[in-house]
């Protein structure tokens, strides 16, 4: 079965991450912040001939290099393998910090490039892109080399499940993992470890809508985007805001035809009650509606609530990653599981996972606050990319299938 190739949640602390007999590529890059990993199509070559870069995505800690090929090459659908088949070479970009500023990965994306078109044999042009976050860091990366008139030797811009116009994670759930820092985060590091993720450079940059407290809160659709945010989209603006010299291909882990994931809107998500917090998190609807209900035991509650908000945890894409060391819990069950830490009982979870990648986004083809493109069928002319695929079920978000695999590797060899 299909993993997800961005592992979000990272290792957690105190988990051992299994170790791996042999390192699965041919030779390694250390970057400034960053690692590449190179697959070579040949075990004769010591150099790049056709190289496809794919950058690494959004989550906690550095990325691993193992992590990446197991999710890429272990799944249903062996990607690495069809690639070298095909006759290309692998180089997957590692970074640091993946929840550093994507400005900032950008830069390591670019030493990447260079480094690659310095190594390269012949004159075959350049794949450069990643997956979900690592679609908008290679998406940046390009567009500051071409604004700098610096060749990058790309004819193809690839992402998967790239937030494009912007990413979702429930709005409750963003504010319950404030709470619980704010209120209990003292006396167990572990309470803290969402709200920071949450809150760090490359999710204020990737998320549509940022709450960056537990407090008191009513968010207009129109607000609540993150200065990060909007100082990024200024950045890329800058750039250009797309490259313009490649193809731009992408795919999408959400359903093209407008049909959702059958998540309800207004429902109860998660509901905790214990001697020591008790709270209510809701799927989002439209309309007016308190979204999220958190307090302390024997306290008033506090109320998160949106105004004019579009039915986005149905919404046709890519479903929020699990963690398989935490019972596979996503967005809403990870607020589950920070309820049962801090009150010694279980939470109730009716659902543990919604959109976290909009199907619109993820082709750049409408805005995601706007409920009758969430769920039609994507205007293919509307698309900022030149092609692209859509899944035929709302799957895992980054998850590599043979639909989308197989598609990706076609593509390219028609490159």
């Amino acid at each position: 079965m299909s993993k997800p190739v961005v592992n979000i949640w990272g290792t957690p602390p105190g988990a051992k991450a299994a170790a791996a007999e042999t390192d699965p590529w041919d030779t390694s890059w250390e970057l400034r912040n960053g690692t590449a990993w190179i697959f070579y199509s040949s075990s004769k070559q010591t150099a790049v001939r056709r190289p496809v870069i794919l950058a690494d995505g959004f989550a906690m800690g550095g990325s691993n290099g193992h992590v990446l090929y197991d999710g890429l090459e272990k799944g249903d659908y062996p990607f690495i393998s069809s690639l070298r088949e095909n006759g290309f070479d692998v180089i997957l970009l590692g970074f640091d910090d993946r929840s550093a500023s994507i400005l900032d990965n950008a830069d390591v994306a670019i030493e990447c490039i260079r480094r690659t078109n310095a190594d390269r044999e012949g004159d075959t042009m350049l794949t450069v892109g990643g997956f979900s976050m690592g679609g908008m860091v290679t998406r940046y990366a390009l567009a500051k080399m071409e604004r700098q008139r610096e060749d990058h030797n790309t004819s193809t811009y690839l992402s998967y499940d790239t937030p494009h116009r912007g990413a979702w994670l429930p709005l409750g759930v963003q504010a319950f993992s404030h709470f619980v820092k704010e209120e209990w985060g003292d006396t167990n590091p572990l309470l803290g470890l969402y709200s920071d993720l949450v809150n760090s450079p490359a999710a204020r940059q990737m998320l549509r809508w940022h709450v960056a407290s537990g407090t008191e809160l009513t968010l207009d659709v129109a607000a609540g985007q993150d200065q990060e945010r909007t100082d990024f989209l200024e950045a890329l603006e800058r750039m250009g805001d797309w490259p313009q010299r490649p193809r731009l291909l992408g795919v999408a882990n959400g359903t093209g035809t407008g049909v959702g994931n059958d998540i309800p809107a207004g429902e109860i998500a998660m509901a905790a009650v214990g001697p020591q917090a008790n709270a209510q998190l809701r799927t989002q609807g439209q309309g007016q509606q308190t979204v999220a209900q958190l307090a302390k035991a024997r306290m008033s509650p506090v109320s998160i609530k949106t105004t004019g908000f579009p039915e986005l945890d149905g919404a046709p894409g890519g479903l929020f990653p699990k963690a398989p060391l935490l019972e596979d819990a996503a967005n809403f069950g990870m607020a589950a599981v920070l309820a049962a830490l801090v009150n010694e009982v279980p939470a109730e979870l009716t659902y543990n996972t919604s959109t976290f990648v909009p199907t619109i986004s993820a082709v750049a083809s409408a805005g995601i606050d706007d409920q009758t493109a969430l769920y039609s069928k994507v205007d293919r002319e509307g698309s900022d990319l030149h092609d692209f695929l859509c899944a035929t079920t709302n799957e895992g978000h980054t998850v590599m299938t043979p639909e989308l695999g197989a598609w990706i590797v076609a593509r390219l060899q028609e490159g």
